[in-house]
């Protein structure tokens, strides 16, 4: 009677139901979004020449990958939901995994999805100007008798939350719906990139590529290192944040088929991928651009179409974008959500964000939490100020995860690793020097934000104390 009664009572868990091209295209899904329509543009300004720009696609692309490999060994050892979370928790103790969780819970996820629906709402704009201009009112009462709040918002802030529950609704009817949407998603975000790539070098084109490797050069001697290192660097950090989310698929660690083989071979595969990708658009920028006409550009792909296939091209890119917020989105819903799970579930969040949907099998709380969160977020309009705050934490969370692969190994050398990080120990340690060197940079650049989300990350340590005393039910640990 106690055996049935255990067997009934056993919490469902998630299952194992993303193959290995599910596993790529969240990887590629996720780091392909819109920042490759204007990210060339960027970097020319901050570099200063052509050369300088492939120079940072190349290190950016190379640290990403570097960070790949190690995460592609943690994840293999490690396949539970909530990635760095798992990984830190291990390494070490629940306090390090918690405040990566705390941050990535309450500011990133929410943020990062809301800032996602937002982009997929503008760009809906550009096919509805009309009623991208509406605004509306809505008075919400107060309490004691005071005049209702008159809160306005725009057309798109609604058609935000809208994606986002609808995205929401997908992943909650199963991983495996949630999965196919995404491999879906990815393979016209693809198509659409190599169909960008091929009118970029539609034969017949003039060439104004120029890498100026002697100006590089000359601007890399006596006093101008400065400024060109300084350059680099601001390129570098934005080649970063476009190749920023293959973090994201250890977060379904617990749901990935046969991981030990799967995650290493989309996290390494997905970000050389999506590395060429980015080179080959870039390219096809300059092929038919001049450089000062990408360094001055707003929109530098849309300006590439225009000049190839005329001005009637521009609403083909709008709806190529669109597709491609909503790969983004739908695989940051995906992942994101299982970091809330994974605390809720070892009773360091939340409790009522716990639980495994018995008909679904998905973490189906989570993603309303989520869901809710980051909706509110998107009517209020205020996440771009809070993301930025996450930025930085995430980097440093990002450094220790890969340093978690020196610890594990020593501290648990017997654990089972279906993969080891190729180049070990030189690559990691090339990936934390060169992430060093990047927060410092954002440290430099915006050092009250930095301490601000530093402020924001430490202060769950209050909230770690009270649940790891009561497992967060309100029973004694």
């Amino acid at each position: 009677m106690n055996a049935t009664s255990n067997t009934q009572t056993k919490p469902l868990d998630l299952v194992r139901e993303l193959g290995p091209w599910a596993a790529m295209s969240i990887v590629v899904g996720t780091m392909i979004g819109t920042g490759i329509f204007i990210i060339p543009a960027e970097m020319a300004r901050a570099a200063g020449s052509v050369s300088v720009v492939f120079a940072a696609w190349l290190v950016g692309g190379a640290l990403s990958l570097f960070g790949a490999l190690a995460y592609a060994e943690l994840s293999a050892a490690l396949p539970e939901a909530g990635g760095e979370y798992a990984f830190l928790s291990r390494a070490y103790g629940s306090a390090s995994g918690f405040l990566f969780g705390w941050m990535h819970c309450i500011v990133g996820s929410p943020t990062s999805i809301a800032t996602i629906a937002a982009g997929f709402a503008r760009f809906c704009g550009f096919l509805f100007p009309a009623a991208a201009g509406s605004i509306f009112a809505v008075k919400i009462p107060l309490l004691f008798g005071a005049a209702p709040y008159d809160f306005r918002f725009t057309w798109a802030q609604p058609v935000a939350v809208a994606a986002i529950v609808g995205i929401t609704t997908i992943n909650y009817l199963g991983v495996r719906l949630g999965g196919r949407f995404q491999v879906a998603l990815t393979a016209i975000k693809v198509a659409v990139i190599l169909a960008v790539i091929g009118i970029g070098f539609w034969p017949g084109r003039v060439v104004h590529m120029d890498f100026d490797f002697h100006h590089a050069a000359a601007a890399a001697s006596g006093a101008g290192i400065h400024s060109y290192f300084s350059g680099f660097l601001v390129a570098l950090v934005a080649t970063l944040w476009a190749y920023d989310g293959w973090n994201n698929l250890p977060m379904v660690g617990s749901e990935i088929i046969h991981p030990g083989k799967n995650i290493p071979r989309a996290l390494i595969g997905g970000v050389a991928t999506v590395g060429v990708l980015y080179m080959a658009v870039t390219a096809a920028c300059f092929h038919v651009l001049p450089f000062d006409a990408v360094a001055a550009s707003a929109h530098v792909v849309s300006d590439v179409i225009t000049r190839v296939l005329g001005y009637g091209a521009a609403a083909w890119l709008t709806a190529a974008m669109i597709v491609c917020a909503l790969g983004a989105l739908n695989s940051s819903i995906l992942t994101n959500a299982r970091v809330d799970y994974a605390m809720a579930r070892d009773g360091l969040f939340f409790r009522f964000v716990a639980g495994v949907n018995p008909k679904y099998r998905t973490p189906a709380r989570a993603l309303v939490f989520q869901g809710c969160f980051a909706s509110i977020l998107a009517l209020s309009g205020t996440f771009e100020e809070l993301y930025s705050l996450y930025i930085f934490a995430a980097w440093i969370f990002y450094v220790l995860a890969v340093g978690a692969v020196w610890v594990l190994r020593r501290k648990e050398p017997n654990l089972p690793r279906p993969y080891r990080t190729w180049g070990y120990p030189v690559l990691p340690i090339l990936f934390v020097v060169g992430s060093l060197l990047v927060i410092g940079d954002v440290l430099a650049a915006h050092p009250y934000r930095c301490l601000a989300g530093t402020a924001l990350t430490l202060s769950g340590l209050i909230f770690y104390r009270h649940w790891k005393e009561t497992r967060g039910d309100g029973t004694p640990s």
